[in-house]
């Protein structure tokens, strides 16, 4: 979750290794996480081991923090990479999508926020399960935790074209599924 100006986090007190600023830093970031991750990797136990290994990396390599006021994202990222690597070495032969692809218009309808905008969050999250790994990653950056497309390029750590492909592309695979399942509900109403 992207930091706002009103929020006044204490990353240079755990900086110093205090436990209270580290408990509030928990606090802050604990759900968001928790909830990229479970949606990232589809696995709620892995989650919260990952969730939990992303903050005691954190403690660790606090030092290595250039701007406090990047923590979030820092913070999101090392979680990234522990997602990735959790994702590897469960399957091996994950398609990663092409960093090359044609970058195109983003500004089109959106059917993800409107479907969170709606009260079926049992469809939006069933097609969400039936997207690629970066699909859903960029999908719940963007929209579930509200970062801009600058800090998912950072936290994922691909070029921000590539981020504004595969934001595209994953709007155009949930959008196919979307529209499928609504013609399979259209089709078991018709008598």
């Amino acid at each position: 979750m992207p930091e706002k100006a009103h929020d006044i986090l204490p990353v240079a007190a755990a900086r110093k290794g205090e436990e209270a600023a580290w408990d509030v830093l928990f606090q802050r970031y604990r759900w968001p996480l928790y909830a990229f991750l479970a949606e990232s990797i589809q696995d709620e136990q892995v989650a919260l081991d990952l969730l939990q290994e992303s903050f005691i990396r954190a403690h660790r390599y606090i030092q290595s923090l250039r701007s406090d006021g990047r923590f979030g994202s820092w913070l999101f990222g090392i979680a990234r990479q522990l997602a990735v690597q959790h994702v590897r070495k469960r399957k091996p032969d994950v398609e990663w999508l092409d960093d090359h692809a044609e970058e195109t218009d983003l500004l089109q309808s959106d059917p993800l926020q409107s479907l969170l905008q709606s009260e079926d969050v049992e469809r939006c999250l069933n097609a969400l399960d039936q997207l690629s790994y970066h699909h859903r990653e960029v999908l719940a950056l963007c929209y579930l935790e509200e970062f801009k497309l600058e800090q998912i390029a950072s936290i994922t750590q691909v070029s921000l074209g590539t981020v504004k492909s595969r934001l595209h592309f994953a709007r155009k695979a949930l959008n196919q599924i979307l529209t499928q399942q609504n013609d399979e509900d259209t089709s078991r109403t018709v008598y």
